[in-house]
């Protein structure tokens, strides 16, 4: 996809203060540390439109992005090891399961995963929940330029194994190097028509 311009729009906690529906979203879910603003930095060729953080749990509310005037792409709070108080990261859940079930023009939500560390608890637990949104999920495992050429055929054969997948629905992912960058756009472009 060729990107024209890609800018913040909005930081939510409330579906008040979404953007209008009037565009197709695509929304990114991921464990804490996983790369999440890396990958979406990556996906729009630009170094800081995402800002990218050493500490987990920097992302704390839901952000929304401009893209193309033609979607939006939706940076949602990391889950698991956060360092925020408790009663902060306790309202995360309510507040992404609150977008994810009222917001009507979500085309998909691309879920993000570690090669390294496979699905843990709460990857699976949102791998779950996603059908009970009427979503479609396109399965993303980044930080794979650590692994060696043979190395990732194998992994991706037990993840897809794990998850009953098709491997090649699963996307392996660089912010280091692009890997992936064109198949995930591919899958986008699939969800939105658009591309």
């Amino acid at each position: 996809m060729k990107i024209k311009f890609a800018e913040f729009v909005t930081s939510a906690d409330d579906p008040r203060q979404y953007p209008p529906p009037h565009r197709p979203e695509i929304a990114f879910a991921g464990r804490s540390n996983v790369g999440k603003s890396s990958l979406i930095n990556t996906l729009v060729h630009r170094h800081n439109l995402v800002d990218v953080s050493k500490t987990p749990g920097h992302t704390r509310r839901i952000n929304f992005f401009n893209l193309n005037d033609e979607m939006y792409l939706v940076d949602l709070p990391g889950y698991g090891y956060a360092d925020v108080p408790d009663e902060e990261s306790q309202t995360w859940g309510p507040m992404i399961d609150t977008y994810l079930q009222r917001r009507s023009n979500l085309a998909a939500l691309v879920c993000i995963l570690d090669v390294r560390r496979g699905i843990e608890r709460d990857d699976q637990q949102l791998l779950e929940a996603i059908p009970h949104f009427g979503l479609h999920p396109i399965l993303v495992f980044t930080k794979v330029d650590k692994l060696g050429s043979q190395e990732r055929d194998r992994r991706r054969r037990e993840l897809a194994d794990e998850l009953g997948a098709d491997p090649d629905e699963i996307v392996f992912f660089s912010s280091q190097d692009d890997t992936g960058k064109k198949q995930l756009w591919k899958r986008i472009s699939d969800f939105t028509g658009i591309g």
